[in-house]
């Protein structure tokens, strides 16, 4: 996790981009200044899970099977069918995160929870 010192640092540096480019592109800039603690949000978990926390990989690799699935039924009868479609790989991929695959480990999430005990739910006795 990041000190309080990185921390305002970074606050720091983001105001300094935002002011920079406040003059050609004064909605972005305003853009920046709302979205500030958005931004800095992932300084909040440990440092380990600062790169998956910035990868889109998880997101890109969903969004290529929705596109390889509806690729094979080609045109689609009406909004529903799209619905159950995307519906049912959404519910493919929570459950496969959910049992097994770890983005980001149970122990090391742990540091961030309120409550110190992590564990998998199925497993608990």
């Amino acid at each position: 996790m990041a000190t309080p010192r990185q921390e305002g640092e970074w606050l720091h540096q983001l105001r300094g981009v935002a002011d920079a480019l406040r003059e050609k592109f004064p909605k972005l800039a305003d853009t920046m200044d709302i979205s500030r603690e958005d931004v800095l949000a992932y300084m909040a978990f440990p440092k380990e899970h600062w790169a998956q926390i910035a990868s889109t990989n998880p997101l890109e690799r969903v969004n290529k099977e929705i596109k390889r699935r509806a690729d094979v039924i080609g045109i689609f009868p009406n909004d529903a069918a799209i619905v159950r479609l995307v519906g049912a790989l959404m519910l493919e991929q929570n459950d496969e995160w959910a049992v097994s695959r770890r983005y980001m480990t149970l122990e090391t999430l742990g540091s961030v929870s309120h409550n110190p005990i992590v564990g998998l739910p199925a497993l608990a006795a």
